[in-house]
C-alpha cells in the first residue's frame, strides 16, 4: 500500500501507510470494441456508485463479471465483491439474464452471449463497516454530498477474458465539481483506458476542489485537492511541493513522464491511517484534514516517495506487475526495489537538493533504526516481507520495507560508491535500469538479482544475499563509516565524525554531493 508504497510511519503516534502502484498499460487498440461504463453521482444515495456496464460482444468464455480481489501495490487481500449490493444483467431487449455469485468476487451468466448491459450498485469503502479486510482509505472509494473519490478497482470489474480489453468510462455528476485523474478525457467527456489495469492505476477525485499547475522540463504536473473544511488549498501544496519536484528532475536527470497528477483528499473522518497510494501518472492521497503548517513535511516526504515511484514499478518492474491477477494475489520478490529503494530516494532526494540539512538526514536515518528495531523487531528478511506480504504475519511486519528495506538501499548506495570509487551510486544504477527496461518490458522476477549483480559487481551478489535474501544485523557502523560518519548502536544516533580520514570524506564528496 504506498502504496500498499504501503509506506508505513510512525509520526507522532499516527500510522502512515501509502500504497505501492502498478505499470500503465500505454498501448492502445483502438480495433477492439471497448467494455462502457457509467456511473452516476448525481445520485449519491445510500452510499453506493450506480454502474452501468454496456457489455461487448461477449462468448462462453466471458462468462464471469470479475471483482478485484487485490489490487498492486497494496499487498492486502481486499475481496470487493464483499460491497456490490444488486447485481442484474439484461438482454438487448431489456430481459434478465441470470446471474449466480459463484464466489465472494465473481458472478456467473447462465447465458453470456445474450448479456447486453449489467446494472449494479457498489458501496464506497469509506463509510462500509466490515468485520475483516479493512480496506486501506487510500485504496478505497468515498462518495459524498461535495466530492466522490473512485478507485477503479473498488468500483468497476471486467468480464473473464477482457481484462486487457479497452474501457470507456462515462461519469454524470454535478456542474460546480471537477474532476482529476491522469486517465484522457475524450470529446464527450469520457475517459478513456487502455486495460483494467490502465484503469486501476488512475484514481480519479472529483468534487468542490481546487487546482494548481506547474511545468518541470515539460512535464506538466497538475495538483487538485479536497479539503472538507477548506483548510487547504492546492496553491499552498504546489508552493510546498515545486522544489521537491525540480530536484526529482535533477536526480533522475530528466522526468521519464510527461505529466503527472497529484490527487489530495482532506478530511476530519477520524480514521486512524493516513496515506497515499501511487501510480504511474499520477498519485492520490487521504489525510486528516489540518493546518497545512502542522502537516507539511510529512506530506512533502510522502509526497518524494509516491513521486520517485514514477522509476519504480512504471519503468522498471517485473511480470508480476506488467501482468497482474486481480483473481488470486501473487506476491514479488523485489518490495526492496519497489519499495524500499524508492523511500531511500525520496529522502536523498531531498537531501541532495539542499531541502534537507546533513542533520536532518542523519535523524531521519536514526528514526528508522529506532522503528525498524524497535517497532517492527522483525524476523522477516526483506525478501520474506516480499514473498508473505498476503499473509496476516507478513503484513503486520510489512511496514519495516519503509523502514529496514530504505536503510538496506542507504547501505547499498555507499557500497556501490565504494566499489565505484564513487562514480556510480544507487540512483546511477536505478536511472541505467531504467533506461534499459522502461514501461513496456519487465524484467525477470526469478533471475533479477543474479542480472543485478552482474549489472553491478560481484560483491553486489554478497550484499543481496545478506541483506535482502537474508536476515542478518545491518552494518550500520561498518558501512557508515565510510563516509566519515560515526554509528552509535546504543542510542541509534548518526554524527559526523571530525576526524574523517582523507579517503573518507571523498567517499562522503561523492555520497553527499548536491544536485546541479
Amino acid at each position: 500500500m504506498k502504496l500498499l508504497k504501503i509506506a508505513i510511519f510512525v509520526v507522532a503516534s499516527t500510522l502512515l501507510i501509502s500504497c505501492g502502484g502498478q505499470k500503465s498499460t500505454t498501448a492502445s487498440n483502438n480495433k477492439v470494441e471497448p467494455v462502457k461504463f457509467h456511473i452516476n453521482l448525481n445520485d449519491r444515495s445510500n452510499d453506493t456508485f450506480k454502474v452501468t456496464v454496456t457489455a461487448p460482444e461477449l462468448t462462453s468464455e466471458n462468462n464471469i463479471y470479475q471483482f478485484a480481489s487485490t489490487a498492486p501495490g497494496t499487498y492486502t487481500v481486499m475481496n470487493i465483491g464483499r460491497f456490490v449490493k444488486t447485481f442484474e444483467a439484461f438482454d438487448d431487449k431489456g430481459n434478465p439474464i441470470e446471474t449466480n455469485k459463484v464466489s465472494v468476487n465473481q458472478y456467473e451468466f447462465a447465458q453470456p452471449e445474450k448479456v447486453a448491459s449489467i446494472n449494479y450498485e457498489i458501496s464506497e469503502t469509506f463509510d462500509t463497516e466490515v468485520k475483516e479486510l479493512p480496506i486501506y482509505p487510500m485504496c478505497g472509494t468515498s462518495i459524498e454530498e461535495n466530492h466522490a473519490l473512485i478507485n477503479a478497482h473498488a468500483v468497476l470489474g471486467y468480464f473473464k477474458g477482457k481484462q486487457a480489453t479497452p474501457m470507456n468510462i462515462k461519469i454524470d455528476y454535478p456542474e460546480n465539481w471537477l474532476a482529476g485523474t491522469a486517465l484522457t478525457l475524450n470529446s464527450d467527456n469520457s475517459y478513456s483506458a487502455n486495460t483494467f489495469d490502465h484503469a486501476v492505476d488512475s484514481p480519479i477525485l472529483l468534487g468542490e476542489l481546487t487546482t494548481a499547475s506547474m511545468e518541470v522540463s515539460g512535464t506538466k504536473v497538475d495538483i487538485l485537492t479536497y479539503s472538507e473544511k477548506g483548510m487547504i488549498t492546492s496553491e499552498m501544496v504546489l508552493e510546498s511541493m515545486k522544489d521537491m519536484i525540480i530536484s526529482a528532475d535533477k536526480f533522475l536527470g530528466g522526468l521519464p513522464v510527461d505529466r503527472y497528477t497529484f490527487l489530495f483528499h482532506f478530511e476530519t473522518n477520524g480514521k486512524p491511517i493516513n496515506g497515499a497510494w501511487e501510480h504511474s501518472y499520477s498519485s492520490e492521497y487521504t489525510n486528516q484534514e489540518k493546518p497545512w503548517n502542522e502537516i507539511e513535511q510529512n506530506m512533502k516526504d510522502m509526497a518524494s516517495h509516491e513521486f520517485f515511484h514514477i522509476v519504480t514499478p512504471l519503468n522498471i518492474h517485473s511480470e508480476i506487475i506488467q501482468e497482474f491477477n486481480f483473481i488470486q494475489p501473487v506476491p514479488s520478490r523485489h518490495l526492496w526495489l519497489y519499495e524500499g529503494t524508492t523511500e531511500w530516494a525520496a529522502h536523498m532526494m531531498q537531501f541532495k537538493a539542499g531541502q534537507k540539512s546533513m542533520d536532518d538526514y542523519l535523524k531521519m536515518l536514526r528514526r528508522k533504526v529506532y522503528i525498524s528495531e524497535q517497532y517492527y523487531k522483525s524476523e522477516f528478511s526483506l525478501l520474506d516481507l516480499s514473498l508473505k506480504s498476503f499473509t496476516k504475519e507478513g503484513h503486520e511486519k510489512y511496514g519495516d520495507i519503509y523502514m529496514g528495506g530504505a536503510l538496506v538501499a542507504g547501505l547499498l548506495d555507499i557500497r556501490l560508491l565504494e566499489l565505484s570509487n564513487g562514480e556510480k551510486g544507487l540512483s546511477d544504477v536505478i536511472n541505467q535500469l531504467a533506461k534499459i527496461y522502461g514501461p513496456n518490458k519487465a524484467f525477470d522476477d526469478a533471475t533479477f538479482f543474479q542480472y543485478f549483480t552482474d549489472f553491478t559487481y560481484p560483491e553486489i551478489g554478497d550484499f543481496l544475499n545478506s541483506y535482502v535474501k537474508e536476515k542478518n544485523a545491518l552494518p550500520y557502523k561498518e558501512y557508515y563509516q565510510k563516509v566519515g560518519i560515526s554509528f552509535n548502536a546504543e542510542d541509534m544516533t548518526f554524527t559526523l565524525d571530525e576526524n574523517a580520514s582523507e579517503k573518507q570524506l571523498t567517499l562522503r564528496s561523492a555520497w553527499a554531493k548536491q544536485l546541479d
